[in-house]
């Protein structure tokens, strides 16, 4: 009998209560078609109705892929457990799952991206749930916010702390989905599944045992059918026995704005002349200088902002390929792509499942993670997960609590402080206008990242901004390298909400950080020292600085 049905045969299939799994990341792989025929069946008819989704990694952004959005109807969707959520530019209005949860009209919750991986493997698996370090101390753990956004979620909890072989856990209860919604690019007509176009396979396989496995529906969206047995079988990622409905949707994006690009799938490797670099700017400063912490060598995470451009500082510099860079939909190596194509890498060596890819992660497998921070607390702690103000610009945690809960070293990045006006003018950084928001504060908004944590487990934790390189120490937060240009005083110390120490060795940056050309990068082996770019004596406005006694840093 045939697999193949239409987008409306496939909303049919589901019943009112369903628990849904949808494997996307923003728009790459999002089974967008399938997603659609369930929001105009609601429509319609009213059903399927009070539906709980499970997003890993978001569905849908706010570029041209309405993902979530389709079935973000009051009635219909009145629960969601993501990973991440739909973000975009603070002009842009909210999705429509942003004005439900900020509502109150849905349960929302934000739960670590890997971690929900992790709770639909235990469920295929027919096991009770997840013990995981994963999120303590920070937003996820109970005795803060529990993943909850809303009231609505608080009432419902998500996780709880427990106490098993003398030591202190977070536990999540197994999912167990009623339809899982995946997408391929290719079906044979038996229903195996191909992923030849696609630049990620995340968790499709996952989330086709966990409904399977418990009486579940499987749901398909691909481009295209071949024939039975014209697929290899080393090229069927998720296999026919678990895969109950096939939609043909011909013109689905490889990702948003992207039809099909070959070197998103590993099928053709692009010249690295092709990449675009960055302009000279205040911000190629920071990534710059976030290049200068990486070694020969190295496996490194990458996250969104900043210091997703430092591949192409290493590209400019002659030492693509001295790092291999990792990144939580399942791309390993090659070039990290930008803007809404984040999340996909031109060039990849290798593909594996965001499932096995946050296993490497939560346990510090690889040797540093780039990331950016929104707001850095006194006690080192970083929000990355939510703006009050304007909560639809950020997407949530996604990987970043399992990226940071084991990672060895971790470089965060980001601009001092919010709305300032500046420029590089002959060699130093010049602050024309001062910004307004300050983001090294008393107390951070969101608890993504524990500082106090990150001190007990011993992690290199170092803070890259343009006016200066702060590290975590047990002292609090340490100033290590000043700008050239920039004064102590007035440009740093009065434009923190809270408390900075000055290192008594305190450097001046590398003055080639702030020379347009090529700045000679040299990557450092392990055994070797960084060098020195200029003693505290050089700093302007050291001379009448009240100063932290810092024996070192």
């Amino acid at each position: 009998m045939s697999k193949l049905m239409t987008s409306a045969e496939a909303a049919e299939l589901i019943c009112d209560g369903a628990i849904i799994a949808v494997n996307s990341s923003s728009g790459l792989c999002c089974p967008d078609a399938i997603l659609k025929g369930i929001g105009k069946r609601f429509k319609a008819v009213g059903h399927p109705k009070s539906l709980t989704t499970v997003h890993p990694i978001a569905a849908g952004d706010f570029f041209g892929t309405k993902g979530i959005d389709h079935i973000a109807h009051e009635g219909c969707l009145v629960r969601i457990i993501g990973g991440s959520y739909p973000s975009g530019p603070s002009q842009a209005e909210p999705t429509l799952i942003w004005n439900m949860i900020l509502a109150d009209k849905v349960c929302a919750y934000n739960v670590p991206s890997g971690v929900i991986f992790d709770m639909l493997r235990e469920g295929a698996a027919m096991r009770p749930g997840v013990l995981t370090k994963v999120g303590l101390d920070t937003f996820v753990d109970p005795q803060i916010e529990g993943c909850a956004m809303n009231d609505a979620a608080r009432k419902e909890p998500l996780v709880k702390r427990v106490e098993f072989e003398d030591d202190t856990w977070l536990f999540f209860k197994s999912l167990v989905p009623n339809i899982a919604i995946i997408r391929a690019t290719t079906a044979d007509e038996r229903g195996n599944l191909s992923f030849e176009h696609e630049g990620a396979y995340l968790g499709a396989m996952e989330m086709a045992l966990a409904a399977h496995n418990n009486g579940g529906t499987v749901i398909a969206q691909v481009k295209r059918v071949a024939a039975s047995g014209t697929i290899r079988p080393h090229d069927i990622h998720v296999p026919s026995i678990l895969v109950d409905g096939i939609v043909i949707a011909p013109d689905q994006l490889q990702t948003t704005g992207t039809d099909y690009d070959p070197a998103i799938s590993g099928e053709l490797i692009r010249p690295l002349d092709s990449f675009r670099t960055m302009d000279f700017s205040v911000n190629k400063v920071i990534a710059r200088r976030v290049a200068q912490e990486l070694k020969k060598g190295w496996a490194v995470n990458i996250g969104f902002g900043i210091s997703a451009n430092v591949p192409r500082i290493l590209i400019e510099e002659g030492l693509h390929g001295e790092v291999t860079w990792m990144i939580e939909q399942g791309a390993v190596g090659g070039v990290p792509l930008l803007d809404f194509k984040f999340g996909c890498s031109a060039n990849a060596e290798a593909f594996v499942t965001s499932p096995h890819q946050f296993s490497y992660f939560q346990a510090g497998g690889f040797d540093a993670t780039l990331l950016s921070f929104l707001e850095v607390d006194k006690s080192g702690s970083v929000n990355v997960s939510r703006l009050s103000a304007t909560p639809h610009r950020t997407a949530g945690a996604g990987g970043f609590v399992d990226i940071t809960a084991r990672a060895k070293k971790i470089v965060f990045s980001g601009n001092f402080n919010a709305g300032a006006k500046m420029r590089v003018k002959g060699g130093k950084l010049q602050i024309d206008r001062e910004g307004k928001i300050n983001k090294f504060v008393d107390a951070v908004d969101q608890v993504s990242f524990s500082g106090s944590r990150a001190q007990s487990q011993k992690q290199d934790v170092i803070y890259v901004t343009e006016r200066c390189v702060i590290k975590l120490t047990e002292r609090g937060l340490v100033i290590t390298e000043i700008a050239p240009g920039i004064e102590l005083q007035s440009d740093i110390l009065d434009q923190a909400a809270t408390e900075l120490v000055v290192s008594d060795d305190c450097k001046i940056m590398d003055s080639n950080l702030f020379d347009p050309a090529c700045m000679g990068l040299e990557l450092m082996d392990r055994s070797r020292k960084a060098p020195c770019y200029g003693t505290y004596n050089d700093i302007p406005g050291r001379d009448g600085v009240q100063l932290h006694t810092q024996q070192s840093a």
